[in-house]
């Protein structure tokens, strides 16, 4: 039986290859589980129809995600802490107190998505910091700690 893949199976192939397999493999596991549909010409063209529908859903993504990146980039947030004789915090910036500059500043970016590297700012200076939209769309922040 002919059916066309919607997942990626180990030994039987890759999603949205076409192959021969064992009738009751085909109805017992692949078609109840939904991982694949029967081969024809309807099924192909509701697959390929699919498979169009998801790359214009993610071309839009991206290009949301881009323009949004492209807002974000160069821009300065100055963010006031309290620090030593020694410009050490008195605790330390993380990417939610960058979220709330960033918001303040007009530009609304989930706290999730900002990288700030290994470990918290904990010295007063300049920083930057990643924002990070997609996998490969990111934008960078400069973030200046302040005394207060």
């Amino acid at each position: 039986m002919q059916v066309i893949l919607l997942e990626e199976l180990k030994g039987v192939g890759a999603k949205g290859a076409t192959v021969n397999v064992k009738p009751g493999f085909a109805r017992n596991y692949l078609l109840p589980r939904r991982l694949a549909i029967p081969a024809g010409t309807r099924a192909g063209n509701l697959y390929s129809e699919l498979e169009r529908q998801r790359g214009v859903q993610a071309d839009k993504r991206m290009a949301e995600a881009r323009a949004e990146a492209s807002r974000l980039e160069g821009v300065e947030v100055n963010i006031p802490a309290q620090a030593n004789e020694e410009d050490t915090l008195f605790g330390s910036i993380t990417n939610a107190d960058v979220a709330e500059a960033l918001a303040k500043a007009g530009h609304v970016v989930d706290k999730r998505r900002i990288e700030m590297g290994e470990e918290h700012i904990k010295q007063l200076g300049r920083y930057e910091v990643t924002v990070r939209f997609m996998a490969e769309v990111t934008a960078t922040v400069r973030v200046w700690v302040v005394r207060a």
